[in-house]
C-alpha cells in the first residue's frame, strides 16, 4: 500500500474560526453527558422509568459498561478508517446527528419500559463515544506541544459552559410543571444537533491514502487494529499512561454516571437543588479546565495530572463522609475544577505523544482505553453501590485515582515536534 499522507510541518496553519468550530463540539456535546449521564436522566431513569428498584443502579451502570465495551471494539477500528479515507469530519458529524436522534427518543421510554430506555441509552452513548474519539483526533493538527494544552482548555471550557447553558435550559423546562422532565431530553438533542454546526468549519488536513489492488478500508483497518498489541509497547511513554488513564478515568466515569444518584439517594437533594449545584460545578469546570491548560502549557503536563488527580482523591474521601448539603456543594466546586483540568491535559498528553499523521487512529486507542477505563469504573460503582451502598462505593472509587496518580509520578512525558499553527 501507499500511504500518501501530508507532512504535519506542510500542513496549513489551522484558523482561528477553525478552533472555534473544534471547540463548539465540546460545548454542543456536554449537553449529552451532562443532562443524560449525570443529572436528569440519571435520577430520572431511577426514580421513575426503572420505579425505584433496588437494581436501579446495577442497570444504569451495566448499561453504560456495554455501551463502552461496543465502543471498545469500534474505535480503532473507525479511527484506522477515518484516516485511511480522510473522512474523520464526517464520522465526526454522523455520530452527533446518531446521539441527538437517540436522545430525542428517549421522550417515549416511560415508567416501567427500562428495556426501551436503556437500548436508546446504549446507541447515544456509543454515539456519543465515538464522537468524542474523533473530535480529539483533530487536536494535533490544530495545535503545537506549545500550544496543545491551552486549545485542549478551550474545548473542555466551551464543553462547561455548554453543560452550564443546558443545565439552565432543563432547569427552565422542569419548573414549568410537573412530568416535564421528557421535555428536557428533546431539547438535549436538540441542542447537541444545533451547537456541533459550527464544527463543519474544520478542514481535513490529511490526504486519503492509496490503496493497493484489492485492498480497502475496512480490512487495512481490521489490521491496524491487531497492531495494538505490538505496536503500543514501541511508543513506551503512550502506553504506560494509557495504563494511568484507564485507572483514573474508571474512577472518574463512575462519578459522571452515579453524582446525581449519590446526590438524591444518599443527601436528599431535591433534582432543582442538585441541578443548581452542577451549574455551580460547571463554572467551576471551565475555570479549572482554562486554568490547567495554562498551567500546563508553562510548567508541562505531568504537574498538572498530578494536582488534578490529588484533588479527586480528596473529592471522593470527602464525599465518603460527607452529611450535609453544604458539604457536597463544596465538594462539587471541587470536583468541577479537577474534572476540567483532568480530562483536558489527559487529551493534550495523547496529542503531544501521538504520532505524526496518524491522529485518528491512536486516538482510536485513546478512546479504546478510555472507554475500557468507562466499563471498569461504571460496573464497580454500581454494583457496589447496590449491594454495599453509595458511600463505599465513592470510597473505593478514590483508588482509582490513587492508583493512576502512583504510575504518573515516575512517568516522563517527552512532546512530540509539531507544526506551527497561528
Amino acid at each position: 500500500m501507499s500511504a500518501r499522507t501530508v507532512s504535519p510541518f506542510d500542513m496549513p496553519p489551522a484558523r482561528r474560526r477553525e478552533i472555534f468550530g473544534w471547540c463548539c463540539f465540546d460545548f454542543a456535546n456536554s449537553a449529552f453527558t451532562t443532562i443524560i449521564i449525570t443529572t436528569v436522566y440519571a435520577v430520572y431513569f431511577n426514580s421513575v422509568v426503572a420505579g425505584g428498584n433496588p437494581n436501579g443502579p446495577g442497570w444504569w451502570g451495566s448499561a453504560l459498561a456495554v455501551s463502552q465495551i461496543a465502543v471498545i471494539f469500534m474505535s480503532p477500528l473507525l479511527g484506522a478508517v477515518a484516516d485511511v479515507t480522510a473522512r474523520k469530519k464526517r464520522f465526526l458529524m454522523s455520530s452527533a446527528l446518531v446521539c441527538s436522534l437517540a436522545t430525542m427518543s428517549l421522550f417515549f421510554a416511560g415508567p416501567g419500559e427500562v428495556w426501551l430506555a436503556l437500548g436508546l441509552v446504549v446507541v447515544a452513548n456509543v454515539a456519543f463515544s465515538l464522537g468524542e474519539n474523533f473530535c480529539a483526533s483533530f487536536l494535533p493538527e490544530i495545535s503545537t506541544s506549545a500550544t496543545v494544552g491551552r486549545i485542549s482548555s478551550y474545548g473542555w471550557s466551551f464543553g462547561y459552559l455548554g453543560g452550564l447553558l443546558s443545565l439552565v435550559l432543563a432547569l427552565v423546562i422542569i419548573q414549568s410543571g410537573e412530568g416535564r422532565v421528557p421535555w428536557t431530553l428533546v431539547m438535549t438533542g436538540v441542542f447537541f444537533l444545533l451547537g456541533s454546526l459550527p464544527t463543519l468549519m474544520l478542514r481535513e488536513r490529511v490526504r486519503p491514502r492509496v490503496l493497493a489492488a484489492g485492498e480497502t478500508a475496512l480490512g487495512l483497518g481490521w489490521r491496524q487494529l491487531a497492531r495494538i498489541r505490538r505496536e503500543l509497547p514501541q511508543h513506551r511513554h503512550l502506553a504506560v499512561f494509557f495504563g494511568a488513564m484507564t485507572l483514573y478515568l474508571a474512577g472518574l466515569s463512575a462519578v459522571v454516571a452515579f453524582a446525581g444518584v449519590f446526590a438524591t439517594q444518599v443527601l436528599g437533594m431535591t433534582q432543582s437543588e442538585y441541578i443548581r449545584l452542577f451549574i455551580v460545578l460547571q463554572l467551576a469546570g471551565v475555570a479549572g479546565a482554562y486554568g490547567f491548560g495554562v498551567l500546563q502549557d508553562r510548567v508541562g503536563a505531568k504537574p498538572a495530572l498530578i494536582l488534578s488527580l490529588l484533588l479527586w482523591i480528596g473529592v471522593c474521601t470527602w464525599a465518603a463522609v460527607c452529611q450535609t448539603k453544604g458539604e457536597f456543594f463544596v465538594i462539587g466546586v471541587m470536583a468541577g475544577a479537577a474534572m476540567g483540568s483532568l480530562q483536558s491535559s489527559g487529551r493534550a498528553v495523547v496529542a503531544m505523544l501521538t504520532p505524526a499523521g496518524r491522529s485518528g487512529e491512536f486516538f482510536g486507542y485513546w478512546g479504546f482505553f478510555g472507554k475500557l477505563a468507562a466499563v471498569i469504573g461504571q460496573l464497580t460503582y454500581g454494583w457496589l453501590a447496590t449491594f454495599g451502598g453509595f458511600r463505599l462505593a465513592i470510597a473505593c472509587n478514590a483508588g482509582f485515582f490513587l492508583a493512576g496518580l502512583l504510575i504518573i509520578i515516575g512517568l516522563r512525558l517527552k512532546p512530540q515536534v509539531r507544526n506551527q499553527t497561528s
